[in-house]
């Protein structure tokens, strides 16, 4: 499969990888060749000690319009990559990934957001799931996680009307974590998420795995499972410098490990 390598930017900043989806002439919209690119990113995210996290956005004035149909109904057979839809849906990282929107999130592109932890949005951006529209199901995940982010007979509505909403109607219901002013989503998600890259990052992960998965554990299941999760935080190098740090009253110097 041929991949134009520059549908997909990376920068790193610090402990920070900056990922971009370089399609704006298509409003960043993601064929297979982009999810692949995504997905390794994502693996860099993951395999890299000295990243405690990334922000994923769009170039030109966008974030994405979803899947590029155009490409899905040229190519008569495509591979998903191994962390699903986008490279990231089925499998984000294990680190916190942060959207940073302008634009438009709609289809696929509100679903990667979806698949984020945190979501910074321009004042003037618009989101939804038009899939229905088209006679389409949205299969990125968005059908199961949305109706657990935002009030379910407001998912509801938003999944079966195919609108588009202002990205103050999900600050509002808690989607939206942080509205800033247009051009300025990538400066406050990155800003927001350097702030809380200051906490240990082995704990950082542990935290996000622990309550992603228990929301399929019973309370007296999670009392056990939570366990091992955080054990790999708790026996890391990062734990004795927080505690060091702390015994000599000075900023701790994480290593990821």
């Amino acid at each position: 499969m041929s991949h134009d390598p520059s549908s997909v930017r990376t920068e790193r900043q610090g402990p920070i990888l900056l990922v971009t989806i370089n399609r704006p002439h298509v409003k960043n919209a993601v064929d297979s060749g982009t999810a692949y690119l995504i997905n390794e990113a994502m693996d860099v995210v993951d395999s890299d000690p000295g990243i405690f996290g990334a922000v994923i956005t769009g170039a030109g004035g966008a974030f994405s319009a979803g899947a590029d149909l155009k490409a899905l109904r040229e190519d008569s057979h495509v591979d998903l990559p191994a962390r699903g839809g986008f490279g990231v849906m089925r499998r984000p990282p294990r680190k916190p990934l942060v959207a940073a929107v302008e634009g438009i999130a709609v289809g696929g592109g509100l679903e990667l957001c979806l698949a984020c932890d945190l979501v910074v949005a321009a004042r003037d951006a618009r989101m939804g799931l038009p899939e229905v529209r088209h006679n389409v199901v949205a299969v990125g995940g968005g059908l199961f996680r949305l109706p657990r982010r935002i009030p379910y007979h407001l998912a509801m509505e938003l999944a079966l009307s195919g609108e588009l909403r202002p990205a103050e109607f999900f600050a509002e219901h808690g989607l939206v974590n942080r509205l800033v002013e247009p051009g300025q989503a990538v400066t406050e998600a990155l800003a927001m998420l350097q702030g809380l890259l200051r906490n240990g990052p082995t704990a950082l992960a542990a935290t996000k795995q622990i309550m992603l998965a228990s929301t399929d554990w019973t309370e007296s299941e999670a009392w056990q499972l939570q366990l091992p999760i955080a054990e790999v935080a708790l026996t890391s190098a990062d734990r004795e410098e927080g505690i060091r740090a702390f015994a000599e009253k000075r900023a701790p110097v994480w290593t990821g490990r």
